[in-house]
């Protein structure tokens, strides 16, 4: 008898990262995403853990975007003996190699860093993967459009639709025909409706099951953030300190980067020097202008004009560790954007341990910030963080602006559900915080009238 469809949570069910759902089939399997986790340092130990299951029988991974949340842990797999196909979109294998290239290379100096100073509990201090375990992901990279569907495995006919989160981000239809036919619709990152720069979410047109996102199950965003941005700023200009701005590289900078530049041509903030800490958030921006498949029609019609859409009046980029330590010595105002967004580790670290303790300084939240996380601590008024080691005094200004998150809220949510053409036979929320995920299926319940549960980690259900 064929195997019955199944799907196992062994990411992201209860917490917002490490999302990894395997599907079981006909004797196939298949991975959707291979995200690392990032947090409290037991979910950040699960990335150390061996694969629950075989990495040298997947056949596939189908990958819904390239947040690390969703992609880091793909070295990982291939250093375990993966060597199927991972499907994704041409913008998501663009991101991919200054992505993973960029976090093995991180792991590989904070470690040397820790073994230098010596404040590792472990001896030496070892990556969780290196740059070679990176380069091994690219050649099983396979190109798939919006839209067409394709087999990632026996039985298993997938199509990638735009999910509007960041460049190349996509949900996945899968429908399976090795048992009975059943489609599984996975949500990936939907964005939220009306984003600046980016086109937004298509809908599935049918599911059995759905595993939605539910990172903000429980609130909604407010339609405009820009008077907010434009106040904190201005406000920050007054001090004459520097702005600290924790942003992940791929979607978070360049949309920071887009709204910074239209306040200033709208008189609202006074223009200030903007630097571009990241190499990695220089390089994506780049490939970002190289996918028009993703951009709003304003941001067609900028690039059709010839004008770089995406840099402020003053604007620096610093690609190198010299050119970024430069950056201690300079007064403010000025606006530093660095990685990474949760500030767990990158250029931000290096620029926090300087001005942290400076009430002229201003950290700017402008992205989600996961438990466990510096940035989270931040958030909730901590009195100092550990920077390198070191117990860093917490005096500057600590401000987040709502609304830039690249996640969709709970309306759009409930929204994008509502676009299947029939109700499906059970909904799960996977990737939030225990809350907002129970929020969300509560939402479902009363405003939908369906069947919908919170993943359970390391839980298995049948797709039948």
């Amino acid at each position: 008898m064929a195997e019955t469809p199944m799907i196992q949570f062994l990411g992201a069910a209860g917490t917002v990262t490490g999302s990894r759902h395997l599907v079981r089939a006909g004797g196939r399997v298949v991975l959707l995403d291979c995200g690392l986790f990032q947090g409290p340092k037991p979910l950040r130990q699960r990335n150390r853990d061996r694969f629950p299951f075989d990495p040298r029988r997947l056949d596939a991974v189908v990958l819904s975007h390239a947040h690390l949340d969703h992609s880091g842990g793909l070295p990982l797999l291939a250093k375990a003996g993966f060597r199927g196909a991972v499907f994704c979109t041409p913008g998501t294998a663009d991101l991919l190699g200054p992505l993973l290239r960029d976090a093995a290379h991180l792991q590989e100096e904070e470690a040397a860093h820790a073994n230098r100073h010596g404040y590792s509990k472990h001896r030496p201090a070892l990556p969780l993967y290196t740059a070679a375990d990176a380069e091994a992901v690219f050649p099983l990279l396979r190109r798939q459009p919006y839209g067409e569907p394709f087999p990632a495995a026996p039985g298993f006919a997938a199509t990638l639709r735009r999910a509007g989160h960041i460049l190349g981000s996509a949900s996945v239809e899968l429908r399976i025909t090795a048992h009975d036919p059943v489609t599984l619709a996975f949500s990936g990152d939907l964005g939220r409706r009306g984003h600046p720069i980016l086109r937004g979410a298509d809908p599935v047109p049918e599911a059995d099951v759905v595993l939605i996102e539910s990172t903000y199950g429980d609130r909604t965003h407010p339609p405009d953030p820009s008077g907010e941005l434009a106040r904190v700023l201005r406000e920050a200009v007054e001090r004459g300190g520097a702005v600290l701005v924790p942003a992940f590289a791929v979607g978070r900078t360049q949309e920071l980067i887009w709204m910074l530049r239209k306040l200033e041509d709208a008189g609202a903030v006074p223009p200030v020097p903007v630097f571009i800490d990241s190499p990695m958030g220089i390089d994506v921006t780049d490939i970002f202008c190289r996918h028009p498949e993703d951009h709003t029609l304003d941001m067609a019609e900028l690039m059709d004009a010839g004008r770089c859409p995406l840099c402020c009046r003053q604007y620096h980029l610093t690609r190198t560790p010299a050119e970024s330590k430069a950056l201690n010595d300079r007064a403010g105002p000025m606006v530093v954007v660095a990685g990474s967004g949760m500030v767990t580790g990158g250029r931000i670290l290096h620029h926090l341990q300087r001005r942290l303790s400076d009430p002229r300084t201003t950290v700017l939240l402008v992205g989600y910030q996961a438990e466990g996380t510096r940035g989270r601590a931040l958030q909730h008024g901590a009195e100092a963080v550990t920077i390198f080691g070191e117990r860093v005094p917490v005096r500057a200004k600590v401000e987040t602006v709502h609304g830039l998150s690249g996640h969709a809220g709970r309306d759009d949510l409930l929204a994008w559900l509502g676009a299947l053409s029939r109700p499906p036979r059970w909904v799960y929320a996977v990737h939030g915080e225990p809350g907002p995920a129970r929020a969300l299926a509560d939402a479902v319940r009363a405003r939908l009238g369906w069947d919908a549960r919170v993943a359970a980690d390391g839980e298995t259900v049948s797709l039948s």
